[in-house]
C-alpha cells in the first residue's frame, strides 16, 4: 500500500487574487485612456466625430483584448506552499502586469500624438494649397 501525500498550496487562491486585479486594472486604465483619447481621434479624423467614436471603440476593444490575454497567458504559478510565497508571487505577477500596462498605455498614447500631429501637418499643407491657388 502506498501513501500518498497531500500537500497544499495556495495556488487556487493566487489565481483568485490576480484575476480579479489584473482584469480591473486593464478595465480602469482602457477608462482612462479611452476617455482622454476622444480629443486626439477627433482631431486626427478632422472632426467628424462619428468615424472618431467608432474607430476609439473599436482601440478599446483591441486593448481590452490584447491586455487581458496576455494577463492569462502569464497566469500561471509554481507550488506556492506559504503565505509569505503567495504574497511575493502574487505581487511580482500584478507587478510585472502593471508595468506591461503601463507600456501598452504609453504606447498608445504616442500612436495618438502621431496620428494627431500627422493629422495637423496634413491640414495645413492643405491650407497653403488654398492659398497658392
Amino acid at each position: 500500500m502506498t501513501a500518498t501525500i497531500l500537500t497544499q498550496t495556495y495556488n487556487f487562491q493566487a489565481y483568485m487574487i490576480y484575476l480579479p486585479i489584473v482584469i480591473a486594472l486593464t478595465v480602469l486604465v482602457s477608462q482612462f485612456l479611452f476617455k482622454n483619447s476622444k480629443t486626439f481621434m477627433i482631431d486626427i479624423f478632422h472632426q467628424k466625430e462619428d468615424i472618431a467614436m467608432a474607430t476609439n471603440s473599436l482601440f478599446k476593444i483591441g486593448f481590452y483584448l490584447l491586455n487581458i490575454g496576455f494577463a492569462l497567458c502569464i497566469i500561471e504559478f509554481f507550488q506556492i506552499e506559504t503565505v509569505e510565497r503567495l504574497v511575493v508571487a502574487v505581487s511580482r505577477k500584478i507587478g510585472g502586469f502593471s508595468i506591461y500596462l503601463g507600456v501598452m498605455m504609453l504606447l498608445n498614447l504616442l500612436l495618438f500624438l502621431k496620428g494627431r500631429k500627422h493629422a495637423m501637418n496634413k491640414e495645413k499643407q492643405i491650407q497653403n494649397e488654398n492659398i497658392d491657388l
